[in-house]
């Protein structure tokens, strides 16, 4: 990963806005880096167009892994998303940001990691009034091993069926993101799980 002064100054991330990457890399429509601008900024009204990726780990079950934020996340704290997701670096590739922040919040290396397209979008979250403008790079691959979440990261996890996801889907607060991103990444979803899995 390329050392710049961001990647010096938030080697480490505690979940509470503090010390996570505090510049994100700006781009154009078409995905093509324009310049960085400061993470809570970004995400203000009317929001920044910015680099962002998604990761959805599944079991040999075909059994997706989600993650509740930890509740004192400034930004969407509590509500159930994907596997893992967040911002490259400036410079840094989002093949090795998604790696890397898999093993930081869950405590896992994911297998066979490959991705899975990108999606453009504008998500107002009405909770705390920022916005999600994001270019998101998604990945989809295995959950071989433990997880071993960060507490300060994550409050709790579940390996979900379609069929549960869709029931929690209906019953829990998610991420205002995360319809989107599933249902862009369901075709290579379907490839590494299978049809019987039911995405």
């Amino acid at each position: 990963m390329p050392t710049t002064p961001a990647t010096a100054a938030n080697s480490a991330s505690n979940g509470t806005g503090t010390q996570e990457p505090i510049m994100l890399e700006l781009v154009d429509k078409a995905g093509n880096t324009i310049g960085t601008a400061e993470k809570l900024s970004a995400h203000q009204a009317p929001g920044l167009l910015h680099r962002a990726f998604s990761v959805f780990l599944f079991d040999e079950q075909g059994r997706l892994l989600l993650q509740q934020r930890a509740l004192g996340k400034y930004h969407s704290p509590g509500v159930w998303s994907n596997t893992c997701c967040g911002h490259p670096y400036p410079g840094e590739s989002p093949f090795a940001a998604a790696a890397r922040r898999t093993h930081e919040e869950l405590g896992l290396s994911p297998s066979l990691l490959a991705q899975a397209g990108t999606v453009r979008y504008n998500h107002p979250d009405p909770a705390s009034g920022l916005v999600e403008q994001e270019f998101n790079h998604l990945f989809v691959g295995l959950a071989q091993t433990v997880v071993r979440p960060d507490p300060e990261e994550v409050e709790a996890t579940a390996f979900v069926t379609a069929e549960e996801l869709a029931k929690r889907h209906a019953e829990v607060p998610f991420s205002a993101w995360f319809m989107t991103v599933l249902d862009a990444a369901r075709p290579a979803i379907r490839e590494l799980t299978g049809d019987a899995a039911g995405w």
